[in-house]
């Protein structure tokens, strides 16, 4: 077995969080060594709002993420804030653009300069990054140092630190080389696990329903969607098997097997006024032609399965006022279950926050062992939000080891 020189720490995983850790803690002159899996760093990055990756959004705060315990992440954010991240990727030559709701994009719209940018600063600081390189396991030996054992272009080797960083990301998305070695090693190490699921991922609709809802694919619709714990305001997409668009991925971090959502298809205005005002302008109109008003053809057809689109305004009952209303402001919906992790953007759940250190995210019962980015329980709402945990949680890492 080829066994490697020392390093100061080995950081599993060549994402968001551990490239940020390697080039700070090599700012700091610590050396260390990057295992990254795939055939090039920052996979994840690369695929990231839609190859254009939405970097960070100038309104974090841990209100913007799910965890058993969201105050965590304002201790890490006080130590690596928004304006750092900007700041950052400014001094690499990467200006930020705000497109809506505070996401920050690069001006270039490519997902690649922030990959270089890394990959630039890696070899500026001297940081060891071997590519294929699958980590098998991590143990704790008798001197209190950590030995690596990895799979590197198909020959067994080890290495050895003071500290280990697991920043090997969460179950999303397979073909990425996602994994679930970061929660076998904190259980091996006796660290609490939150159940893990997949977040920020699409939802299912079967039965009944299911083939009004593929009638509608490519319908995209700006709505309020909402469970008994929250609401978003964005857009769904109707799929050929359910609903996607931002509004639903962001919902899905909050969902529950078994649970309904209440979506309002007309968030910024009352369909109760206006046929109350088609009324009084005379009531001529169908109903199907006050409702063209706001959707597509398509989508006011499909209303025909509910609502009586073919009636004119002046001729509907209460009932069927009533029944418009609930329809249009409250159309629930029973998901059969979310997409799984391949179309999930994150992970929800992973290593309990309270196992960790908030001022370095060390384990609290493993010296020298550290946990960042997407395998933390830290889930960030869509939009910027896990880019900036992960460069963070990185940050807060480098500066400990």
């Amino acid at each position: 077995m080829l066994v490697d020189k020392q390093y100061d720490a080995i950081i599993v995983g060549g994402g968001a969080c551990g490239l940020m850790c390697a080039v700070q803690a090599g700012m700091r002159g610590r050396h260390t060594l990057v295992l990254e899996r795939n055939d090039r760093p920052g996979a994840k990055i690369l695929i990231s709002g839609g190859g254009r990756c939405n970097y960070t959004n100038l309104h974090t705060s841990a209100a913007n993420f799910v965890s058993a315990n969201p105050a965590f992440a304002d201790q890490v954010f006080a130590r690596w804030t928004v304006a750092d991240t900007v700041a950052f990727f400014e001094q690499q030559g990467i200006i930020g653009k705000e497109k809506k709701l505070g996401q920050l994009f690069p001006v270039s719209d490519s997902a690649k300069d922030v990959v270089r940018a890394f990959a630039r600063l890696i070899q500026r600081h001297g940081q060891a990054l071997n590519l294929n390189s699958q980590v098998l396991s991590v143990a704790r030996t008798p001197d209190g140092m950590f030995e690596v054992s990895y799979e590197h272009e198909g020959k067994l080797k080890q290495a050895k630190a003071k500290a280990v960083v697991i920043a090997s990301g969460g179950l999303p998305v397979a073909k990425l080389g996602a994994s679930d070695f970061a929660l076998r090693t904190a259980r091996q190490f006796g660290l609490d696990i939150v159940p893990v699921a997949p977040a920020l991922v699409p939802l299912a609709i079967t039965g009944k329903n299911a083939e009004w809802f593929a009638s509608l694919s490519g319908n995209s619709v700006f709505c309020r969607v909402a469970n008994e714990r929250i609401s978003f305001e964005e857009n769904i997409l109707f799929t050929h098997w359910g609903l996607s668009g931002p509004a639903i991925l962001q919902i899905s971090s909050y969902w529950r097997p078994g649970e309904t959502i209440a979506i309002d298809l007309l968030p910024h205005f009352s369909i109760e006024r206006l046929i109350k005002d088609e009324r009084e302008a005379g009531g001529r109109r169908l109903v199907s032609q006050v409702l063209g008003n706001f959707y597509s053809r398509r989508l006011v057809e499909a209303f025909g399965r509910f609502l009586p689109i073919d009636t004119k305004i002046a001729s509907l009952g209460k009932t069927d006022s009533k029944r418009i209303a609930e329809t249009i402001h409250r159309f629930v919906v029973r998901p059969a279950g979310d997409k799984g992790y391949d179309k999930a953007e994150v992970m929800r759940g992973g290593v309990a926050v309270d196992e960790l250190n908030p001022q370095t995210l060390e384990a609290k019962k493993v010296a020298g062992l550290y946990f960042g980015g997407e395998c933390v329980d830290m889930t960030g709402w869509l939009g910027g939000y896990n880019f900036q945990w992960a460069w963070a949680s990185g940050y807060v890492i480098a500066q400990a080891i």
